[in-house]
């Protein structure tokens, strides 16, 4: 009867780990499978089937998670390249209007259209870049 509550614990607490992603209730439910199988095999009790849940996962918590949190717990990429720019802000070097006008962003001249079609910026205003659309960055004058 100890084994099937051990296997209960084991799946409720490793679908729970759905829930949280930080894999502290994957190692607790794989300790408790762990310990269904141990209480299955030999009918042990109850002060034993503590002792085999706490040996194991402290196996699995200094073991085996820190090794699965290095290789599934990489910080999301840091933009680079154009994916960087949206949100920089631009000088203005020649009239930006619908269908003209160039920006120096980073130290490099870049073709430029406004945001919204019907505005148009003079040169040495600073603008923001909203997006890049090819090899052309698209700017708002900002509040």
């Amino acid at each position: 009867m100890a084994a099937i509550i051990w296997l209960i614990a084991g799946i409720v607490l490793a679908a729970a780990e759905m829930l949280t992603g930080d894999l502290t209730l994957l190692m607790l439910g794989a300790a408790a499978l762990g310990t269904a199988g141990v209480t299955a095999a030999a009918d042990l009790p109850l002060w034993g089937d503590a002792l085999v849940f706490g040996g194991v996962a402290g196996v699995l918590f200094l073991g085996v998670r820190p090794v699965l949190r290095r290789k599934f717990g990489t910080p999301p990429p840091i933009p680079t390249n154009v994916d960087a720019l949206p949100g920089k802000s631009a000088l203005v070097l020649e009239q930006v209007a619908a269908h003209s006008g160039q920006i120096k962003l980073g130290g490099e001249v870049w073709t430029a259209r406004p945001l919204d079609p019907d505005e148009v910026y003079d040169a040495g205003l600073t603008v923001y870049v909203m997006k890049i659309d090819g090899a052309t960055a698209v700017v708002w004058k900002g509040p």
